[in-house]
């Protein structure tokens, strides 16, 4: 998920918002590996990764999806686009 932050004037106040979002994840979905990935050193953005292990592609999906509509829930970010990807015992 790529993620802009609301009024975020440098990278403590960025992880000061950014580290809640990422634990409050692993709190409600303790089975997915969630972590910031990515814009590390931009105080106005944030990549957040989550990773999903399950028997069923449908159930990967339905708790990516509820993992993006909780960071999406909250008022002090801008979720700009969030990407899945699918990958098999094939990949």
């Amino acid at each position: 998920m790529d993620i802009l932050l609301g009024d975020v004037r440098s990278l403590k106040q960025k992880r000061s918002v950014v580290r809640p979002i990422v634990a409050e994840v692993q709190r409600r979905f303790p089975a997915v590996a969630v972590a910031e990935t990515g814009h590390l050193d931009l105080h106005r953005r944030a990549e957040i990764g989550i990773a999903v292990v399950s028997a069923t592609a449908a159930n990967c999906g339905e708790v990516m999806d509820d993992c993006e509509r909780l960071v999406a829930f909250h008022p002090e970010i801008e979720l700009l686009s969030a990407r899945q990807r699918l990958y098999n015992d094939e990949d």
